[in-house]
C-alpha cells in the first residue's frame, strides 16, 4: 500500500474515533456496572432494538461461553427489552432515541463505548440473533481462544456470517423467550459463496447463501456481506469502518494466510429466520434506518409475502463446530 493510501487510511481513522467522540451525547446510561469490570474480563458489545425474545438465550449463551460483562445500547425499543436488560446483574445499558442510520448505522454507538470501556479487554460485538462459534467450543471456554491468541500476537479473528433457517415456513413454529433459536433454525448452506478481497481495506468480502439464492437472485452482487471481524483485542486507537466488516487500522483485518495456508476462524450463526422475522423484517423497512435505503428489507419484504422455505435439497443440518470445519466454512489453523 502507497504512502498516500496509507495517509488516507489513518485520516479515515480520526474521522471516524471524533464521529464517536460526538455520538457518545445521543446515549443516556440506565443502568450502569462498569466498575464491576476487571482487567482481564472478556466483554460483550451489541445494540438492540425491541429484541426482547432472543436477550434471555443471547445471555445465556455468551454466558455459558465465559463472556464476564455486556454493554449494550438500547435504540429506543418498546417491547420492555430495555428493562429487561437494565435488571441484569452483568449488563451495563445505554438507551438512545436518536437516528440509528446517522449513527452510521449504531456503530459510532459500538466504538465510543468500545474505546472508554473496551481498552485491553478482549472484545465481541455481535447481535442479538448472532451465536459465536469457535474451533473447540465444545470443550474450551472462550477465555482458552482468547489466551492462545494473546500467545501467539493475533488481536483479532474472523467469523463468517452462517444464515440459519428452519426446514418449512419461517412461521411454522413460533419461537419463545430462552429457547435455543438452533431448536428451530437448524439448516444452513454449505456452499454458494463468493470470496474476494477489498483492496482498500486488505479484508475478505464474502457473499452468499440463503439471502443470495433467494432474496437477491436477480442481484447477488448486492447480497449482504458475511464477512465479519467480531472478536478483537481492543485498542482505543483502533475504529470499526462498516459494521464489523473491517476495522483500522488496516492490519487487522488480514485474518487469512495470503500465502496458502489457513488461519483459525470461527463462524456467527446468524439467527434471523424464525417466526419473528416478517414484523421485524416490515417494522425495519418502515423505520428506514438501514444502509443503502433499506434496500436489504426492502429485497425481505418482497420475499417473505408468503412466508418462503429458505430450505432445498442442498441444505445440510447442523450438528457441531468440526462439522463446519469439514464443510470448510470454519478453522482450526494452528491451534491445536
Amino acid at each position: 500500500m502507497g504512502v498516500w493510501q496509507s495517509y488516507r487510511l489513518r485520516l479515515q481513522r480520526k474521522r471516524w474515533r471524533i464521529r464517536a467522540l460526538r455520538k457518545r451525547r445521543n446515549l443516556h446510561p440506565v443502568a450502569l456496572r462498569t466498575e464491576k469490570v476487571r482487567p482481564s474480563d472478556l466483554l460483550v458489545f451489541s445494540t438492540q432494538r425491541n429484541e426482547g425474545v432472543r436477550l434471555p438465550y443471547f445471555l445465556k449463551f455468551y454466558r455459558d461461553m465465559g463472556v464476564n460483562h455486556f454493554f449494550f445500547v438500547d435504540n429506543d425499543s418498546t417491547d420492555g427489552s430495555l428493562d429487561y436488560l437494565a435488571r441484569q446483574p452483568d449488563v451495563s445499558v445505554w438507551t438512545t432515541t436518536a437516528s440509528y442510520k446517522r449513527a452510521r448505522f449504531g456503530m459510532d454507538w459500538m466504538n465510543w463505548l468500545l474505546r472508554k470501556h473496551g481498552h485491553g479487554h478482549w472484545c465481541l460485538t455481535v447481535d442479538p440473533d448472532e451465536l459465536f462459534l469457535y474451533p473447540f467450543c465444545d470443550t474450551r471456554p472462550l477465555r482458552a481462544l482468547t489466551d492462545w491468541l494473546d500467545a501467539s500476537s493475533i488481536k483479532s479473528f474472523s467469523a463468517m456470517l452462517l444464515d440459519m433457517y428452519p426446514k418449512g415456513r419461517i412461521d411454522a413454529q413460533p419461537y419463545r423467550a430462552g429457547q435455543n433459536p438452533l431448536e428451530i433454525a437448524s439448516w444452513f448452506d454449505a456452499g454458494n459463496y463468493t470470496i474476494q478481497k477489498n483492496p482498500r481495506f486488505g479484508n475478505l468480502w464474502i457473499q452468499g447463501g440463503p439471502r443470495a439464492r433467494m432474496f437477491f437472485t436477480d442481484l447477488p452482487e448486492a447480497a449482504p456481506a458475511l464477512n465479519k471481524i467480531p472478536l478483537v483485542k481492543w485498542d482505543r486507537r483502533y475504529t470499526y469502518v462498516s459494521s464489523t466488516h473491517n476495522l483500522l487500522p488496516r492490519g487487522l483485518n488480514l485474518v487469512y494466510d495470503e500465502w496458502g495456508g489457513e488461519k483459525a476462524s470461527g463462524l456467527l450463526l446468524h439467527t434471523k429466520f424464525l417466526d419473528t422475522f416478517s414484523v421485524k423484517a416490515q417494522e425495519e423497512l418502515e423505520r428506514k434506518q438501514h444502509y443503502a435505503g433499506s434496500k436489504e428489507y426492502l429485497a425481505y419484504a418482497q420475499g417473505i409475502k408468503d412466508n418462503p422455505d429458505l430450505w432445498c435439497k442442498w441444505s445440510e443440518k447442523f450438528i457441531n463446530w468440526r462439522q463446519l470445519e469439514i464443510l470448510g466454512l470454519m478453522s482450526k489453523g494452528n491451534w491445536a
